[in-house]
């Protein structure tokens, strides 16, 4: 629910009731009745509050759960989180059917595993190659002294 959104963001990034109620231009008193759930904030102001945590209004009012979790933050702006997936014995995983239509995502489809330090990501291979070949263009580019 909202409420639970706006307490998690508020102690993620560290700030006061009356810290995001100066930011947002409303009283300390009026933004504890939002994280209380006593009121709601109109839709003006779950702009500024979407702003000033970097995430659109709709993951604001969203709750989000995650299997062995439970309750997950409001993803950032761009970014999503699509829930938690098990590796089976074979290191096989499923991916969520709502990831899998949201990026057109089929059977026999090739995908490049990439990864940091932190995890892995998934990338269809025609638009990683694409992106590769065309870096590749811009690298010879250079070297031509064009």
């Amino acid at each position: 629910m909202l409420k639970d959104n706006l307490i998690m963001l508020r102690n993620m990034h560290g700030y006061s009731q009356e810290e995001i109620a100066e930011k947002i231009g409303i009283s300390r008193q009026a933004y504890a009745k939002w994280e209380s759930g006593a009121t709601i904030p109109d839709i003006k102001k779950c702009s500024c509050l979407a702003q000033v945590y970097g995430i659109t209004i709709d993951s604001l009012i969203k709750t989000e759960t995650a299997d062995g979790i439970g309750m997950i933050p409001p993803a950032p702006k761009g970014k999503n989180i699509w829930g938690s997936v098990t590796i089976n014995e074979r290191g096989q995983i499923v991916i969520p059917k709502a990831t899998r239509d949201k990026f057109g995502l089929t059977g026999g489809q090739r995908l490049i595993v990439l990864s940091d330090e932190e995890g892995i990501a998934l990338v269809p291979a025609e638009i990683f190659e694409a992106r590769m070949k065309a870096v590749m263009e811009a690298a010879a580019m250079k070297s031509d002294g064009k």
